[in-house]
């Protein structure tokens, strides 16, 4: 990170007044859309946006692919040509807790940029304090009086308008919005389903129905090459313990972490059905029906297990999952086919308790404007853009007639990203001309989400992913600075014990019956604590 990164680039001063010419041209191409002007009918100059600032954000892998910095993105260009802003973009380097280093750093330098994005859930001691202590500043007023789009969005979406804010009923950003529900589902189980027809065996719901089919993928060499080299189900740690991806625990009617049922907060790991799920997995670990290579996989190596045609039944995405491994497979494994699957119950004909589901409003990718910012009120002008029509195809589509065009009245993406000429795959594609293939401050449209769906098995996905009953998560909720700071202490403890402990029990190396000790230990760490914790700010979340 730069030494002078956080200060001014200029001062703001007055830029001239957007030629009649153009303001028409955005008002034709709004009006073929079915738009409205983005300033509600209102002229603009560009003396209403800020002359320039300093936006830290991360760089995400797709982008990194093509460009060293979002000013190469075409939708900021435009933007640049629209606003007259210069957007100095500062991108931390490397990636994780690396990351989440260089972000604390800037805030205790204060050495701070004028916007931030990132996810205020994740900041040490949240939101609430990130304003109280003066590294962020509270929006509502400059909201009702500077963005007209997004008050409009608000007051049409009031759920929303209430995940936005803290306890105190601060909003601290300018949020990535999934708009459709059909966007919010996009993870769940796959399976090889050339090996199901090859095998005469139908798609299992339930868990024993699993372990049959499994037992089969190990044992009647689905892929043919008269090796006993299938891998029948590859379990990951990071699904076993994910409170949003809900793996198989679901199955079993609980969550693996702090769930809620009729407004009472539980942790999972301390439940006797957390018991029997470790116990059905260390038997299925022992007989080879779960890969012994589980507590090490990566990307990588899941990539490397299902393109070498050895993986049976996997965890994964619709499009980075289904459509990417049909695409790789197709031509060099005849009939080459996946799908994907219910997720489990224990008995046949339930709905399953959970599964994946992201909410409306996730938290990740939000742009609070820092102390540091000089006039936040055209900072928010410039963010409020990507709210009105205009915006939305901008950040969702990229350029009209480059990226996209408009068939039989929708956004269609043209063959720059479907069958991108420099060899880029749909999401690298995106990269170069939008921001919907990640995330940032705007509302995700759901065309350009279905759009990168190439099979009808991608398209199944989504609804057979979608049928669960997902009652038990809990909402992204607000806490003091003091239960923040509380919590993360409690949590590391049993977090880095627990991922531990689990592949223990899974691998065997721990008994079963050492269950019971390992709740006490979490107890001795602080457990109850948590919940109380947990259930307080539910309890001021719910009264919202």
């Amino acid at each position: 990170m730069k030494k002078n990164q956080g200060k001014k680039a200029a001062l703001i001063a007055l830029s001239s007044v957007l030629t009649a010419t153009v303001m028409a041209g955005c008002s034709s191409d709004s009006a073929k859309e079915g738009g409205t002007s983005p300033q509600s009918g209102t002229s603009s100059s560009t003396s209403e946006y800020p002359r320039a600032f300093s936006y830290w954000v991360e760089l995400d892998g797709d982008s990194a692919i093509s460009m060293k910095s979002f000013s190469e993105n075409a939708a900021y260009k435009e933007m640049e040509k629209i606003t007259g802003t210069k957007v100095d973009f500062k991108h931390p380097t490397g990636g994780g807790t690396q990351v989440l280093e260089q972000f604390n750093l800037m805030v205790a330098s204060r050495n701070l940029t004028d916007v931030i994005q990132t996810n205020w859930f994740n900041v040490a001691r949240g939101p609430q304090n990130a304003i109280d202590e003066g590294t962020i500043i509270r929006l509502n007023d400059l909201i009702d009086k500077h963005a007209p789009n997004f008050k409009k969005y608000l007051a049409e979406h009031p759920e929303v308008a209430s995940m936005i804010k803290t306890d105190k009923g601060d909003i601290y950003a300018f949020p990535f919005i999934r708009g459709d529900n059909k966007i919010k589902v996009y993870y769940g189980p796959v399976i090889r389903k050339d090996w199901l027809d090859k095998l005469g065996l139908e798609a299992p719901t339930t868990i024993n129905e699993w372990e049959k089919v499994l037992v089969a993928f190990r044992d009647k060499d689905p892929n043919g090459n008269g090796k006993n080299d299938e891998i029948p189900f590859l379990l990951e740690v990071s699904t076993v313990r994910n409170d949003l991806l809900n793996a198989m625990i679901g199955a079993w009617g609980i969550l693996d972490k702090f769930y809620q049922k009729d407004g009472k907060i539980y942790y999972g790991e301390m439940q006797p059905e957390f018991k029997d799920f470790l116990t059905t997995m260390q038997r299925w670990y022992k007989d080879g029906l779960i890969d012994k290579d589980f507590a090490a996989v990566d990307g990588k190596l899941k990539d490397a297990k299902t393109s070498n045609n050895q993986l049976g039944v996997l965890y994964g995405f619709s499009s980075g999952t289904i459509g990417k491994f049909t695409d790789l497979m197709k031509d060099t494994v005849p009939g080459f086919k996946m799908a994907a699957l219910p997720h489990p119950t224990l008995r046949e004909g339930d709905t399953p308790a959970a599964g994946m589901i992201s909410p409306t409003y996730p938290g990740e990718h939000s742009v609070a404007i820092s102390t540091a910012a000089k006039e936040p009120e055209k900072i928010v002008k410039w963010l409020d853009y990507a709210y009105g029509p205009e915006g939305h195809m901008l950040f969702n589509f990229g350029i009209k007639g480059q990226s996209y065009d408009i068939v039989n009245g929708k956004p269609a993406y043209t063959d720059t990203i479907k069958s991108n000429p420099n060899k880029l795959t749909f999401k690298q594609a995106q990269a170069q001309y939008m921001r919907s293939h990640y995330g940032g401050p705007f509302v995700q449209d759901v065309e350009s989400f279905l759009q990168q769906m190439k099979y009808q098995e991608q398209f199944d996905s989504l609804e057979i992913w979608s049928k669960a009953k997902n009652q038990l998560q809990l909402p992204l909720m607000t806490l003091t600075a003091d239960e923040s700071k509380k919590l993360a202490s409690i949590m590391n403890d049993i977090n880095t014990f627990s991922d531990e402990m689990i592949v223990k029990f899974i691998m065997g190396t721990e008994p079963i019956d050492n269950f019971p000790q390992y709740v006490d230990k979490l107890k001795k760490f602080g457990i109850e604590e948590a919940i109380k914790i947990q259930q307080t700010a539910f309890d001021r979340y719910s009264k919202r």
